[in-house]
C-alpha cells in the first residue's frame, strides 16, 4: 500500500509516496480504507527537524494522526462496529501513519451522514485537542472564552464545541476572516497588538478561559483572563516559563518528548461531534484538499499558517 513518510528532516520535498506492508488491527483497534485523511500542523515542526529535541522521533517516520473511511478489519474485543461501516477516528500517539491507503485507528465513531469524506477526514484530531482543552479548562454554560488563532483546524472546532456548552466565544483572526468566526457563533477581533484593549471593549466583565492555538500571546492572554492557569496552549513552547499549561498527547516514556506531561486524550469528544454534527451545530471547515501524492503541497499550505480551516488528503 502507499504510505507517506520521511527518512530525514527538512522540507516539505524530504515527504515520498512509499510502498509499505499493510497494517493490521490489533486487539482493541479497526483498521480502515482509508478515503481521506489529516495534515496536522505539528507534524510539519516534526518533519522540519524544529522539534527534534524535545520530540523525537525514529526514521522513517510515516505521517497523519486523523482519517475517515471504510471499516475492513476488527480487531479482537471491539463491539459496536462492523465491516463495511463508515468511521472517522485517529491512530495512536505513537503509531501515527493515517495517511496512508489502510490506517488502524485506536480511537472513532462513526461517520455522521451530514459530513463529507473531507470533512470527516480531518474531524478526529481537531474534535479531540479542542475537547481536551475545553474539558481541562472547564469552559461551561454562561461563560466567555477567547480562542487565539480561531481560523484554524483546531480553533474552527473549539469555537462551535464551546458555543453547543453555552459558552460566549471571542476568536482572534485576521480581517479577512471576522466574517467566517461570526459564521461558526464568534465574536471576531484581529490579533497583535492592542489585543487586551479590543477584548476588554467586547468584554468588559472579563473572560473566564483562553485558548491559545495560535502560539505567540501568552503574555496578552494571562492579562485578559487574569492568570496563568486559565490559560492553555497548543502551540507554545514557552508556555511553561509563563506558568501555563501546553497541552498535548505525546506520552513521554514513548516518544522522549520533554515539553511536559501529557494529557488524556478525551476521545469522548468524538460521539459529542457526531451528537452535534447531526444537529447541525458542528461542520468541519476545509481549507484545501489534495491527493496523497501531493502531501508536500499540503505541508507546503499549512506551513503558511494561513489556512482557514484543516487541510486534507483525498485518498
Amino acid at each position: 500500500m502507499r504510505a507517506i513518510e520521511f527518512s530525514e528532516y527538512g522540507p516539505p520535498s524530504v515527504l515520498r509516496v512509499a510502498e509499505v506492508e499493510e497494517p493490521q488491527a490489533g486487539p482493541g483497534e479497526i483498521r480502515i480504507a482509508v478515503r481521506a485523511s489529516g495534515i496536522s500542523p505539528g507534524e510539519t515542526y516534526v518533519r522540519s527537524g524544529r522539534l527534534r529535541e524535545l520530540v523525537p522521533v525514529t526514521l522513517p517516520y510515516r505521517t497523519g494522526f486523523d482519517a475517515a473511511g471504510v471499516v475492513d478489519q476488527v480487531g479482537a474485543g471491539v463491539t459496536g462496529v462492523r465491516v463495511g461501516d463508515e468511521v472517522f477516528g485517529m491512530t495512536s500517539t505513537t503509531g501515527r501513519a493515517a495517511n496512508a491507503d489502510f490506517a488502524v485507528l485506536t480511537g472513532w465513531a462513526l461517520k455522521p451522514s451530514t459530513w463529507s469524506w473531507e470533512e470527516a477526514g480531518g474531524a478526529a484530531g481537531s474534535v479531540e485537542t479542542a475537547t481536551r482543552v475545553l474539558d481541562r479548562l472547564g469552559v461551561k454554560d454562561g461563560q466567555t472564552v477567547l480562542v487565539q488563532g480561531a481560523a484554524g483546524a483546531v480553533g474552527t472546532v473549539a469555537i462551535q464545541l464551546a458555543v453547543a456548552r453555552g459558552a460566549r466565544v471571542i476568536g482572534t483572526a485576521s480581517e479577512r476572516n471576522h466574517a467566517f468566526l461570526r459564521s461558526l457563533g464568534a465574536e471576531p477581533t484581529t490579533y497583535g497588538e492592542g489585543l487586551v484593549e479590543r477584548v476588554k471593549e467586547l468584554a468588559p466583565d472579563g473572560v473566564d478561559a483562553a485558548f491559545d492555538c495560535a502560539g505567540g500571546s501568552l503574555l496578552d492572554l494571562i492579562a485578559i483572563v487574569g492568570a496563568p492557569g486559565r490559560v492553555v496552549t497548543i502551540a507554545d513552547f514557552d508556555a511553561a516559563a509563563h506558568g501555563v499549561h501546553m497541552s498535548h498527547s505525546a506520552p513521554a516514556e514513548e516518544t522522549g518528548a520533554s515539553i511536559g506531561a501529557a494529557d488524556s486524550l478525551a476521545i469522548h469528544g468524538l460521539e459529542i461531534a457526531v451528537t452535534l454534527a447531526a444537529e447541525g451545530k458542528l461542520r468541519v471547515p476545509i481549507a484545501a484538499a489534495f491527493p496523497l501524492e501531493d502531501a508536500a503541497a499540503a505541508h507546503e499550505l499549512s506551513e503558511t499558517r494561513h489556512a482557514r480551516g484543516k487541510i486534507i488528503l483525498l485518498h
